[in-house]
Parts: structure tokens; sequence; C-alpha cells
């Protein structure tokens, strides 16, 4: 079931993230697509990201007859505070030439016309927002009133920011995607600001960050009895709180096993237990 923003866009229910995937990026991208993905994560950022390969993949998937209209697209605008020497625009430009010079960047690199989804990839300080944000997300909110972009977000925000950027933006953002530890309530300050104003929260590292979590168990008994594994459960549980869940498995299995999670429900009880399970 796809989830559904404020502004009525619709989002595939799990997304595929290519962070740290390197020259095998290509041929990942095409093997999630393959296992059933349809919604793919990537940024305008070398460091992390290698976003022209996410392009590559999807030329030879489009020759394969999966074409570009079935895929959710999202990228990134990262600030120079994220990038290294390699930026995809002018760095001593203006913060609305910058977005412009990396979305454009982005759409070269993705062999595409639009996105599906833009994100800010973190504010410009730890606290607040600052006159670089408030810049860089007009500068946003004109990709997506020119139809360019068709949902623009922010990621790696604070509960205190996403208050100050939904009370005085033009625009809220429709995305949320941020770190996900369960010893944080699983960001649940956040997922209560998202769910008041209608955006989708996007949760990642849902395995890296508690590997605790993982081996515990009464997650292992749930898993059992569900006849599925951990991370299953895992992935199941966000998206029964209203969560888009992020992987970024390299195992093909895997990816099978995680799109599986969406074929069996969770009871009450065990939702609850799972939300409180490292507090």
């Amino acid at each position: 079931m796809p989830l559904t923003a404020y502004n009525h866009v619709p989002i595939p229910s799990f997304m595929y993230g290519t962070a740290w995937k390197k020259e095998a990026t290509s041929q990942l991208v095409q093997l999630a697509v393959a296992s059933g993905f349809t919604a793919i994560d990537t940024a305008n950022q070398l460091i992390h990201y290698q976003e022209a390969l996410v392009g590559e993949a999807l030329q030879a998937l489009a020759k394969k007859g999966i074409t570009r209209d079935t895929l959710f697209l999202q990228t990134k605008f990262t600030p120079v505070g994220g990038q290294d020497h390699r930026t995809p625009y002018d760095a001593s430009a203006d913060l609305a030439t910058q977005v412009r010079q990396s979305f454009d960047s982005s759409l070269t690199h993705l062999c595409t016309e639009y996105v599906d989804s833009y994100l800010l990839h973190g504010p410009y300080s730890r606290r607040g927002l600052g006159e670089a944000d408030w810049e860089v997300w007009a500068a946003m909110e004109g990709l997506y009133q020119s139809g360019k972009t068709k949902m623009i977000g922010i990621s790696n925000v604070t509960a205190g920011q996403l208050t100050q950027l939904c009370a005085q933006a033009n625009l809220k953002p429709m995305v949320v995607q941020n770190r996900c530890y369960a010893a944080l309530g699983w960001d649940k300050e956040v997922r209560k600001i998202c769910q008041v104003h209608g955006i989708i929260y996007q949760g990642f590292s849902l395995l890296t960050a508690n590997g605790e979590v993982l081996a515990d168990p009464e997650i292992r008994t749930i898993a059992k009895r569900l006849g599925t594994g951990s991370a299953q459960i895992i992935f199941r549980f966000a998206m029964q709180i209203g969560m888009l869940p992020l992987t970024g498995t390299t195992n093909q299995q895997h990816m099978k096993e995680d799109l599986q999670a969406e074929q069996f429900a969770l009871s009450t009880e065990e939702i609850q237990r799972i939300e409180t399970i490292a507090l």
C-alpha cells in the first residue's frame, strides 16, 4: 500500500537506499528493482553516494521495459558542510544558485526530467533554522512550484527544527527522513509532528542503529511466531506505526525477505512492546 502525503502524492511503502554502494550502485539498484522495490533513494553527494550510477541503472532498466514513470526517485541537496571538494555546484555561489545547480546536475545524473522527491540533506546548524536554511528551502519551494519535483522534504532534522519549518515555511515539507533509534522511542517526537501535519516519515538505519534490538529475545520470539527474521519484524513494525522504512541491503535474498514484511501483521501488544523495547 503506498503512503500519501498531505499534498496527495503517493509514495511506495518501502524504499531502497543507495548510500555507500560505491561502484556496485548500478548493479544493486537493478537487483533491488528486480526484487520488487519501486522507490529509490540517493543524493548528489559523492562522499557517500554515486548518483550517476543510479541513473545508469535506470537506463538499463528502461531497456528491459521498466520505465521511469513506474519508479519513485528521491534525491537530496547536500550543503557544502556535507560535501568534500567534489561539490556538484559552485560552492562560492549564492545558496539558491547552489540548489539549482545541484538539482540540474541530479536530473542529468538520473537521466530524468523530474524527481519525485527532493530533500534538504540536513539543516545548516544543529539547533534551530538559520538564514541559510530558509534560503535553501525557498529555492526548493521554487522547484516544487515549477513541477520539477513532486515533493520536497528534509533529512536529519530535530523536532524543534521541524516545528519551526512547519510553522514558518510557505510550503511545509511533505517528507522527513531521519536515522531512527529505538533508544529514542523510534524518533517519537519527530514522528508525532509528521503525523499532525500529514508528512511522510522515512526511517533509515533501522537495523544498523539498533543492533541490540535485533538480537533481543522478544523480537526473536515474534519472528519465530511469524516464520520470518528479526529484520523483517523491525520493518513491519515501522510500517504499522506509519513509517516508511529504508533498507540498503546488498543481498538479493534479504531484499526479497524485506519486501515480504508487507505480507504479515504484528499484534497491538507486539507493536507496543517494540515501541518501548529500548527505553
